[in-house]
């Protein structure tokens, strides 16, 4: 049974949710303001947490910035006004995924799961990845980059396995939407290209000045073998 834990101010709303998702055989623990959700955090760690955007005093992105500080636990915002700029300020902040208000509690479940199971995928006899200077080992859902330890979020950690493993040729978006973000691409969903963004901007050029995974205009992407 995971543990989630929702940060939103509308009561009605959580108490829903919280209903629903434990019909789904989650544990669930709500919070309505952002810093009761930092301290219930420090308090016992979720597996996941479901945060709203609009809340008063400490907004949903100032409380993913407090969270990335100290972890890396999956976060999916809810972004009660659907605007491309929340999700963009949303995803460069580290959130795994978002989901717009209103929003079927289907597909909110579904987003859930599949984010949860991006986070439980490495295993310890799952084999070490490394290309290009950079060793990603699944069990320890570690990376390093020529020893230097990279704090990736779950969803970044999961584009860089894929890329791993067909080191050297070339991945189609769709596929890695599929495995990165557990759907098929969509039109004008801009949610792919800020993770892929924030990954390359955590490792960096190469030692000559090159992006290390490379962009295929319309196709994809493809992390370099050397």
């Amino acid at each position: 049974m995971a543990d989630l834990l929702i940060v939103d101010d509308d009561r009605e709303l959580c108490a829903l949710l919280q209903r629903y998702l434990e019909g789904e055989q989650f544990a669930v623990t709500v919070t309505h303001d952002g810093e009761a959700a930092l301290q219930q955090m420090r308090r016992h760690a979720p597996d996941l947490v479901l945060l709203d955007v609009m809340m008063p005093g400490m907004d949903g992105f100032e409380t993913l910035r407090r969270i990335r500080q100290s972890g890396d636990v999956p976060v999916l915002m809810l972004t009660a006004r659907g605007e491309d700029i929340d999700r963009i300020v949303g995803l460069e902040l580290g959130a795994d995924d978002y989901l717009p208000k209103p929003f079927n509690h289907r597909e909110l479940l579904a987003r859930i799961r599949a984010i949860l199971r991006r986070g439980g995928a490495g295993s310890e006899e799952s084999p070490v990845l490394e290309a290009g200077g950079i060793r990603l080992q699944p069990g320890a859902q570690q990376v390093t980059q020529h020893g230097q330890v990279v704090e990736l979020t779950n969803t970044e950690f999961e584009l860089l396995r894929e890329l791993l493993v067909h080191a050297g040729q070339l991945v189609s978006r769709d596929a890695l939407s599929r495995v990165a973000l557990g759907r098929r691409l969509q039109p004008h969903d801009r949610a792919l290209d800020m993770h892929m963004s924030n990954l390359r901007r955590k490792l960096g050029p190469d030692a000559a000045g090159n992006p290390v995974i490379r962009t295929v205009r319309g196709r994809g992407f493809l992390l370099e073998k050397v």
